[in-house]
């Protein structure tokens, strides 16, 4: 199943109850997902694309360049990339305000589909392990999964530091890692056709 939309920025037109917001960019049939944390970590005020306009943000594209998750122009190829707090905010959102933004992100998430989770930093990569798998967050320690392959229902889940945090040992490790599930069979697909009326397959992720 895919989504049917060229729209890179928004493409399911959300809208959080902010004045300002940085929206989820990228394609809308991805199989990788970057998961972010807000605008205030890890920008993208200015641009309303996530991840630009900081040093760190600078530094995990030129990874995801590396990859080729990014192209020549540095646009998302078979990429999304989001935040679990979207809106522009003066300092780090309460625990009420990542609650209220949460189904926002939820709903986008589900949307998107991709067989992959690559969540930014502390915050994103708890809320995904607490969310989409079924390792507690609580035994995590983020060093210790930093670019380490999680599997969780229906995903793949590949933690990283928060890159203002890198040491050059921590960036080649995530590099080496993504190269390694892109060279792997990470899809994971379910085929539903069982529950049709006759012998067509109907393949979801």
């Amino acid at each position: 199943m895919q989504n049917v939309t060229d729209r890179t920025s928004n493409p399911f037109d959300m809208r959080p109850p902010c004045e300002a917001f940085v929206p989820g960019y990228g394609d809308a049939n991805a199989d990788f997902h970057v998961v972010g944390d807000h605008p205030g970590v890890h920008g993208g005020a200015e641009t309303e694309v996530p991840f630009t306009g900081t040093p760190a943000a600078d530094r995990f594209r030129d990874v995801l360049a590396a990859v080729a998750l990014l192209d020549d122009d540095g646009e998302p190829s078979n990429l999304f990339l989001s935040y679990l707090h979207a809106c522009v905010t003066d300092g780090t959102p309460s625990e009420r305000e990542y609650a209220e933004l949460e189904p926002f992100f939820d709903a986008e998430l589900r949307a998107i589909t991709a067989h992959v989770l690559l969540p930014v930093g502390e915050r994103a990569t708890r809320h995904v392990l607490r969310e989409y798998t079924a390792i507690d967050p609580d035994d995590v320690t983020l060093a210790d999964v930093h670019a380490e392959e999680l599997h969780g229902s229906g995903w793949l889940v590949v933690p990283a530091l928060d890159p203002a945090e890198w040491t050059d040992e921590d960036e080649a490790a995530y590099v080496e890692a993504l190269r390694a599930v892109r060279g792997s069979n990470y899809q994971r697909e379910a085929d539903l056709g069982r529950f049709l009326v006759g012998s067509e397959r109907y393949v979801v992720r």
